[in-house]
């Protein structure tokens, strides 16, 4: 099989890097009349950002409610309401947040060119005309949203978490300013920074592999085990490694393996949010991932990071039901890792043992 791989086209790194988005938005307002459009997460609506961004009358600025995973619902609405206040295509759309804004402006855009609802189009390659320009300044990282071509959206009418996957979907162009995750608190900045490590090395242990795909993702495990087995992850050094190797693994971004889908069904059932809901994956995958399981588990006690544990007790038997079937519905990355026969490692006894050791 060959595939055409498509990349971010531009990209911009560095301390400050934040002060050049006047010029990029400038020079989209001069190659289309349409509003700019900014997606902010809801941390920063009583901060001063808003303050530092090129807004000017007619742009629109959405605080996106990142207190929950972004959901196919929560899509259609705010498409809805922006395509209810601007009368024309946006001439860039804006992300400054984390993966769950990343992925809400990646989402929200390509409804502004496609018809229906955001469900419809969960899969691959079923978006069909391209989004506007859309531009993404991470204020964390590790989840690879800035340079991925898949927006990561639950599905809660069918218990499913699930990306529009396309190449369509992924950003124009990426401003990395390591500045914006100075003040991230530690156990969010380990959480999503390790999820880098994660979908890296389920890449490099899977089935479905290319040289370039294992060069990036190789790179990406590289950096993360410098940054998360230094004494200071948060350094200035370690905080502009993290933004790269978060950019590597987002290009690495391919098949995934057990960690994820395990994850996606915590998610889908109870709505943990996908950093940590990696962690409590890989926490009991042990047997899966030997190397990886004790790498994490140094990792965490080197960052000072600890696991609050019991998420899983005293759930009902529909709640189990619910967290097996999130898992076990994603056959390609649980075949990549475990081979076509995964559903008779993965018993439905056996996920529900693990679910019960977190």
């Amino acid at each position: 099989m060959y595939r055409n791989a498509k990349n971010v086209s531009y990209y911009m790194i560095g301390q400050g890097a934040l002060a050049q988005l006047d010029d990029l938005v400038s020079a989209r307002r001069a190659v289309h009349d349409g509003p700019a459009v900014y997606f902010l997460d809801h941390f920063f609506e009583d901060k001063n950002l808003h303050d530092r961004l090129p807004v000017m009358p007619g742009d629109q600025v959405v605080y996106v409610d990142t207190t929950d995973e972004p959901t196919t619902e929560y899509m259609d609405v705010i498409a809805a309401k922006l395509r209810a206040q601007v009368s024309e295509l946006p001439c860039c759309m804006v992300a400054l947040g984390g993966g769950a804004t990343m992925d809400t402006c990646k989402a929200v855009a390509n409804l502004m060119t496609n018809p229906g609802k955001a469900e419809d189009y969960q899969g691959w390659d079923l978006v069909k005309h391209p989004a506007p320009y859309k531009i993404a300044a991470p204020t964390l990282a590790g989840t690879g949203a800035e340079c991925s071509r898949t927006c990561v959206l639950s599905n809660v009418r069918k218990n499913l978490k699930l990306g529009m996957n396309s190449d369509f979907t992924m950003f124009d162009q990426v401003l990395l300013d390591p500045d914006l995750t100075r003040t991230v608190p530690r156990n969010q900045y380990f959480y999503t920074g390790i999820d880098t490590y994660m979908h890296c090395f389920e890449s490099l242990t899977g089935s479905y592999r290319n040289v370039v795909v294992d060069a990036l993702a190789q790179k990406a495990v590289e950096m993360c085990k410098d940054i998360f087995l230094s004494d200071d992850m948060m350094s200035d050094e370690n905080r502009e490694k993290m933004m790269i190797a978060s950019y590597l693994g987002g290009m690495a971004a391919g098949f995934v393996g057990v960690v994820h889908p395990v994850s996606a069904g915590l998610s889908v059932a109870l709505h943990l949010h996908h950093g940590i809901a990696n962690c409590y994956a890989l926490s009991v995958l042990e047997d899966i991932y030997p190397e990886q399981h004790k790498d994490f588990m140094t990792m965490m006690e080197r960052q000072g990071i600890e696991l609050p544990r019991g998420i899983c007790a005293d759930l009902t038997d529909a709640q189990y039901d619910a967290l097996y079937e999130g898992t076990i519905v994603h056959e390609r990355p649980l075949s990549n890792r475990l081979g076509p026969d995964y559903r008779k490692i993965l018993t439905r006894e056996n996920l529900i043992d693990r679910f019960k050791r977190m």
